[in-house]
C-alpha cells in the first residue's frame, strides 16, 4: 500500500516538474518575442540546467546573438549540443553551422556534415540545403553531386529558397542531373519569387538568352531590375546594358550610367569600364576624361583587358593624365598578354615608332602578327607595310599582298590603298 502511494507521489512530481519546465521555457519565449533578453535567459536557465532542450537551444541562441548576455560563441556551441544531442533539429542545425564556420568550435567540416544530416533527416529544409552544398564542394564528405542533388531536391520541395537556387544551378550547369534548361529557370522562378537575388538574376539570365524560357528581354530587364535593387552587381550591370542599349527597355543612357555606377561601386570591373567608356564618350553624362581615366584605371587593376587598353590609349594620347608613353606601353602590354588584339597592334604601332621605349621592328612585326592572326584588320595592313617595307623581316611582296588583301576583304581602306599602289607597280 505505501508503494503504492510513493510512486504514485513520484508521478505527481514528475508531472509537476514537466509543467514547471514548460512554464519556464513559455515564460521565456514570451520574453524573447517581446525583445526582453535578459529575462529571457532568467526564465530559460534553470529548465536548460535540468535538461530542456528547447531552452538549451534558447540559451544558445542568446550568446550567439549577444542577446541579454555577452557574446560568446563558445558558450552558445555548449548549449546547443546540450540541446542537439537530445534531437533538437534547430540546435543540430546551429551546431552544424558552427563546425561549418569554425566559431565556438575548430573549424570541422565532417562535424558540420554529421550534423547537418541529423537535421535535414529530421526533415529541417535548411539543413538538407546546407548538406547538399557539402557535398557539392567536398567538404566533410566525398564530393558527390547526385547526393547534394538528392538533398538539394528535397529542401527545395519544402520550400527552401536557397535549395531551389541550388537545385536550379545544378540543372543549369549540368552538375548531378543532366542538363535541363526549362528544370533550372523552373527553380530559379521558384526563389526568385520568394525575393531570392541570384535566382532573379539567373531568371534574368534565362529570359536574356531563351534558355529554357521563350527569349523576353522586357522579363530578362524585370528580373535584373528586381536582383539590382537587392545589390547584385551582375545584375546592376546587366539592366545597364539593356538600358544602354535599348533591350526590354526605352533607350536611356542616363539610367544605363546610373546602374553602371552602383555596380562599379561595388567594384565590379565590367561596370568600372563601361562607366569609364560613358565619361570618355560623354554618353549619359558630360564628358570628362579625367573621370574615365579613374574609372579606366580601377578595372584596369583587376585585369580587365579593355579596361588595360583604354587606360593605355589615355596615356598615349594625354587625355585625363599628362601624356606619358612608358605608362602606355605599360598598360598596353597588360592586355596585349591577355590575347587582347587591340593592345597587341598598339604594342606594334609602339615598337614601329620607338614611343615608350626603344623602336624595334623585330618587336613590332611580332605584335603585328599577334593581333593580325586574330583578324585585326588594321594589324593586317600593318603587317602588310612591314613586309612591304623590309622592316624587322626580310622583304616580301607576295606576303605584303597576302596581308593587304585578308584586311580589304575587312574593308580596311588604307590596305586597299596599299594593295593598289602594289598592283600598279611593273
Amino acid at each position: 500500500m505505501r508503494r503504492s502511494y510513493i510512486l504514485a507521489l513520484l508521478a505527481l512530481l514528475v508531472l509537476a516538474f514537466a509543467s514547471s519546465a514548460r512554464a519556464d521555457y513559455a515564460a521565456g519565449r514570451r520574453a524573447f518575442d517581446a525583445g526582453e533578453y535578459r529575462t529571457a535567459y532568467q526564465e530559460w536557465r534553470p529548465p536548460g540546467e535540468r535538461g530542456d532542450a528547447r531552452a538549451q537551444y534558447g540559451l544558445g541562441t542568446l550568446y550567439l546573438g549577444g542577446k541579454g548576455v555577452p557574446r560568446s560563441y563558445d558558450a552558445g556551441a555548449q548549449w546547443l549540443r546540450a540541446a542537439a544531442d537530445q534531437g533538437h533539429a534547430e540546435a543540430q542545425h546551429l551546431l552544424a553551422l558552427l563546425y561549418d564556420e569554425g566559431k565556438g568550435v575548430a573549424q570541422d567540416y565532417a562535424q558540420a556534415a554529421r550534423w547537418y544530416r541529423a537535421a535535414a533527416e529530421q526533415g529541417h529544409a535548411g539543413a538538407q540545403n546546407a548538406l547538399g552544398t557539402l557535398y557539392d564542394a567536398g567538404r566533410g564528405v566525398p564530393r558527390d553531386a547526385r547526393e547534394a542533388v538528392r538533398w538539394y531536391r528535397r529542401a527545395a520541395e519544402q520550400g527552401n529558397a536557397k535549395g531551389q537556387f541550388n537545385l536550379g544551378n545544378s540543372y543549369d550547369n549540368g552538375d548531378g542531373v543532366p542538363r535541363d534548361d526549362r528544370e533550372a529557370a523552373r527553380w530559379y522562378r521558384a526563389a526568385a519569387e520568394q525575393g531570392f537575388a541570384e535566382a532573379q538574376f539567373n531568371l534574368g539570365v534565362a529570359y536574356e538568352k531563351g534558355e529554357g524560357v521563350p527569349r523576353d528581354f522586357a522579363e530578362a530587364a524585370r528580373w535584373y531590375r528586381r536582383a539590382a535593387e537587392q545589390r547584385v552587381p551582375e545584375a546592376q550591370y546587366n539592366i545597364g546594358v539593356l538600358n544602354d542599349e535599348g533591350r526590354g527597355v526605352p533607350r536611356n543612357p542616363e539610367e544605363a550610367t546610373r546602374w553602371y555606377r552602383r555596380a562599379a561601386e561595388q567594384g565590379f570591373a565590367a561596370a568600372q569600364f563601361n562607366l569609364a567608356v560613358s565619361y570618355d564618350k560623354g554618353k549619359g553624362l558630360p564628358q570628362d576624361y579625367t573621370e574615365a581615366v579613374r574609372w579606366y584605371r580601377k578595372a584596369a587593376e583587376q585585369g580587365d583587358p579593355e579596361a588595360q587598353f583604354n587606360l593605355g590609349a589615355s596615356y598615349e594620347k594625354g587625355e585625363g593624365v599628362p601624356q606619358d608613353y612608358a605608362e602606355a606601353v605599360r598598360w598596353y602590354r597588360a592586355a596585349a598578354e591577355q590575347g587582347d588584339a587591340d593592345a597587341q597592334r598598339a604594342m606594334g604601332w609602339m615598337y614601329q615608332n620607338g614611343w615608350g621605349g626603344r623602336r624595334d621592328y623585330a618587336e613590332a612585326v611580332g605584335w603585328y602578327r599577334k593581333a593580325a592572326e586574330q583578324e585585326h584588320a588594321d594589324a593586317q595592313n600593318d603587317l602588310g607595310v612591314m613586309y612591304q617595307n623590309g622592316w624587322g623581316v626580310s622583304r616580301d611582296l607576295k606576303k605584303a599582298v597576302f596581308w593587304f588583301r585578308k584586311a580589304v576583304a575587312q574593308g580596311n581602306a588604307p590596305a586597299k590603298e596599299n594593295l593598289d599602289w602594289l598592283e600598279r607597280q611593273p
